[in-house]
């Protein structure tokens, strides 16, 4: 054990630190000219408004409706006149659309009495019009300015439709792809995950209260993303330190970029539900981290505390959530209809609701929605913004920059464009709808490319291109196989696009067999057996079972569900007008029983393969991944020189890693350099390695880049089940590489 220990006891004050990688939301985009108000003209105007409120319109402002038929959970209460006219609605989800939101503005202005607007809100998770890539798929890019520039682009799509809030982004780590919300979030990795995390909130409120970007909203808090057997909804135990190092972070890296709302999580954490956590919505968020916006729930959450067996009643339901921070109640109405009486009995303190209620004021004044309840309903703005040239073109880079290629045998990639007969086969191919994954906001498969289309507006009527559908998602039926066979002959190469359903993934979509479904690896087989080279496109919202799936292809592309723009993303990458950069930011295991399957698990004191020698070993497969995190192929190829670091960290505890990366290949491209650690000796088991440093670099063929990493050792010490931060010296392992398996490695000291 190491004799020298420095305990940072800053209690999860700073679990974040700094780094090269960090993004400047600089945009070429003018801000719209900033109308001046200052904080003490703000809470003079909302406490003067509070001194007018009567107690029931004050936790009016608490209360969030949906606005229409658009349900993203169960069926909750309605939204009447009655409420507006009694000044019991402070938001409104789940509508969109200038005309559809000004009458709705309009109803509230009219009837309530006060006049206080409402904030309208939307699950803006991956676009709104038109649509990104899944999260999953861009954290795939490792690209911070692109994840930066597309939530941008959603704030000002969305804010020009009316929309003040978006329900983003999902910053929940997620090691478990049999859990359908693995699809929203950023991966199995929490460096990266709160690097993302905070480029997404930086573009979502890249120019926060100006009508052309939107409140962004940290969700859900919290480990949301490590329920029991990947089931959602299900409880989550985990130890304190754990919680700390893995869960935490991406969270206080939003409240260190400058988010304006929190979502409570539906789950328990260590067995107290978090709508009703105190300790992680008051003392934690709020006391250590200084959290200033407010929190709202997630849907029904507050009477969903009943059956998780800690509230007898709607009453204490509502009075746990309240008391615990959950500041404003979303669509379940326990709020109006409970607070109100728990104020008058003395179970709550008018002072509490008065606190929650200003932070809501806030966040409305600084919207200007007092000067103008209307300033983000413009039709005009709305006509011109909506599905632009610039949103479509975008949507098309983000598609390609998501792709990850995973097999390229015999460089069947990229495809020539004087290919003659291409046999395009699968459900997938020819589709509209699927392929905007879940979330897809008011995405319309009208816009949506098809891989069909793609390929067609990238070839012309130059390639003979036969198009069958092979097989349903779920069916069984083969009859479509003896015509995809009989077009796969005739071809000169077979492009089967397979995959999930979108929702198959995301909420309450959770999968225990994670192969492709249906007969479509059945397909494959039946199209292997056709002798012409097999390009496999694979769309999905989670790691896949593709063991076999990577013996039947020539070649494997991971497209996620692209979006929009998903056939010209498709085409570009596959007859090479964009090269893959993308890389893997959640493991694909080999079969279901190795799950989860992260990269940076902890050490055991049996680590080999030999029998007696691992604890996390099986012996009917092997003790790897398929494809491991960071893994991703180009057409190009990349040599790495060696790896150059001192042996020891400097005195100030900083130590330059540097390495010299050459494009031997012949094709420009961009690679994505790795740096993990490893502590050799501590206090506590740590993990085999941990991701602290990346960066993408673009590479000339033929030329060298020189890329250097500075790493400082208070990013290397960890968190103690006091939930203390601990940086020990000692001997650590610097590592540097493709993906987190080939790496080089050397051994550096740190002397305190």
């Amino acid at each position: 054990m190491k004799r020298c220990i420095i305990a940072l006891s800053f209690v999860m004050g700073s679990l974040l630190v700094g780094n090269a990688h960090d993004i400047t939301p600089d945009s070429p985009q003018k801000p719209v000219k900033k109308a001046v108000r200052s904080s003490d003209k703000e809470t003079l105007f909302v406490r003067n408004l509070m001194k007018k409120m009567t107690l029931t319109e004050k936790i009016g402002q608490l209360s969030q409706y949906v606005g229409g038929e658009l349900l993203t959970g169960p069926k909750s209460g309605s939204l009447t006149d009655s409420l507006f006219e009694r000044g019991m609605v402070g938001s409104i989800l789940n509508v969109g659309g200038v005309d559809n939101l000004r009458k709705l503005q309009q109803r509230n202005m009219q009837l309530s009495r006060l006049k206080i607007p409402v904030l309208f809100a939307f699950d803006v998770i991956h676009g709104y019009k038109t649509i990104f890539p899944t999260p999953l798929a861009e954290s795939c890019s490792w690209d911070l300015g692109l994840m930066f520039e597309t939530a941008k682009a959603a704030a000002i799509e969305a804010s020009a439709s009316g929309i003040h809030w978006t329900f983003a982004p999902m910053v929940d780590v997620a090691r478990d792809p049999r859990w359908g919300r693995i699809v929203e979030g950023a991966g199995e990795d929490t460096y990266l995950a709160s690097k993302i995390a905070a480029a997404r909130v930086k573009g979502f409120q890249w120019n926060i209260g100006e009508p052309n970007s939107v409140y962004a909203c940290a969700k859900h808090f919290v480990a949301y993303g490590a329920p029991q057997a990947g089931r959602d909804y299900a409880p989550v135990d985990l130890s304190l330190s754990t919680l700390s190092e893995v869960y935490l972070p991406p969270f206080k890296a939003c409240v260190d970029a400058g988010v304006k709302t929190f979502m409570s999580a539906f789950n328990s954490v260590n067995g107290v539900p978090a709508t009703g956590n105190r300790w992680l919505m008051t003392d934690l968020l709020r006391h250590q981290w200084g959290f200033q916006g407010f929190v709202v729930s997630d849907w029904n959450a507050v009477r969903e505390l009943k059956a998780h067996g800690v509230a007898e009643t709607d009453d204490d339901a509502a009075l746990m959530a309240f008391k615990a921070g959950v500041d404003m109640n979303m669509t379940d109405g326990l709020y109006n209809r409970c607070l109100e009486a728990d104020v008058r009995s003395g179970k709550v303190d008018l002072q509490a609701i008065d606190a929650s209620v200003e932070r809501i004021l806030r966040a409305k004044y600084a919207l200007g929605l007092f000067e103008d309840p209307y300033r983000f309903l413009d039709n005009k703005r709305e006509r011109q913004v909506v599905r632009s040239q610039s949103m479509i073109d975008l949507a098309r880079k983000a598609a390609v920059s998501s792709m990850v290629l995973l097999k390229n045998d015999n460089a069947t990639l990229p495809l020539s464009k004087q290919t003659k007969r291409i046999a395009l086969i699968g459900p997938l191919a020819n589709n509209r709808s699927e392929v905007m994954g879940s979330w897809k906001a008011r995405g319309e498969d009208a816009d949506v490319v098809t891989v069909l289309d793609g390929i067609k507006n990238k070839l012309g009527s130059n390639v003979s291109l036969q198009y069958v559908q092979g097989c349903d998602f779920l069916a069984p039926s083969k009859d479509e196989f003896s015509s995809a066979f009989e077009a796969a002959k005739q071809s000169d190469v077979i492009i089967a696009v397979v995959g999930e359903k979108a929702l198959m993934s995301g909420e309450s979509r959770s999968r225990a067999i994670l192969r492709l479904p249906g007969q479509q690896e059945a397909l494959l087989d039946t199209l292997r057996k056709a002798g012409k080279p097999l390009v496999v496109v694979l769309m999905s919202g989670r790691p896949l079972c593709l063991e076999k799936v990577e013996k039947q292809a020539d070649a494997l592309v991971e497209a996620w569900f692209p979006g929009t723009q998903c056939g010209n993303a498709v085409a570009d990458i596959l007859f090479g007008d964009a090269v893959p950069s993308g890389k893997l930011t959640a493991s694909f295991p080999l079969t279901e029983g190795q799950i989860p399957n992260y990269y940076n698990y902890k050490r055991s004191g049996r680590p080999g393969d030999m029998p007696y020698s691992s604890t996390v070993r099986h012996i009917d497969v092997p003790n790897k991944n398929l494809y491991p995190f960071g893994y991703g192929l180009s057409y190009t190829s990349f040599s790495y020189g060696e790896m150059q670091c001192p042996q020891q960290f400097n005195p100030d505890g900083s130590l330059q890693v540097s390495v010299d990366v050459t494009n031997t290949g012949s094709y420009d491209g961009e690679e994505i350099v790795q740096l993990y650690v490893a502590d050799k000796v501590a206090s506590m088991v740590r993990p085999v390695k941990e991701l602290k440093g990346f960066e993408k670099v673009f590479i000339p063929k033929g030329q060298t880049k020189h890329v250097v990493f500075t790493v400082n050792v208070r990013d290397l010490g960890f968190w103690d089940n006091n939930m203390q931060y601990i940086v020990e010296p000692g001997m650590f392992e610097v590592m540097v590489g493709r993906n987190s398996e080939e790496l080089q490695k050397k051994e550096v000291l740190w002397k305190k």
